[in-house]
């Protein structure tokens, strides 16, 4: 049965359900087609990983006070956490990790490491 590959359109023969004419047509097709999802997380775990690496860089004692100016100067995204912990107080820390944040009065930051 002759067919048109769905990557590039050439004529092949082969089974009724074949899509493409090689591997290579139905890997680069495949790759196009997952290329959005796949930047979109790359890009996420890019921010996870240099906020990781911010909370690292200023909290060298496992529980430090920082003004928000800080962060943000260290490139700091807020909008990007693994995990929520709210206390019985009623506090809620943010967490990359196992590196986390408090906000506090005044703009200020308290940055927590959680124990293993």
């Amino acid at each position: 049965m002759k067919k048109n590959c769905l990557e590039c359109n050439e004529e092949f023969i082969g089974r009724s359900d074949k899509k493409f004419c090689s591997d290579y047509c139905r890997n680069s097709y495949n790759n196009k087609v997952d290329a959005e999802s796949k930047n979109m997380i790359r890009n996420i775990n890019n921010r996870l990983k240099k906020n990781y690496k911010v909370l690292s860089k200023l909290n060298t004692t496992g529980k430090t006070k920082i003004p928000k100016s800080k962060l943000i100067d260290e490139g700091f995204y807020f909008q990007y956490f693994t995990s929520i912990y709210k206390t019985k107080t009623g506090n809620t820390y943010n967490y990359i990790y196992d590196q986390g944040y408090l906000t506090l009065e005044n703009d200020m930051f308290l940055l927590v490491k959680k124990e293993s």
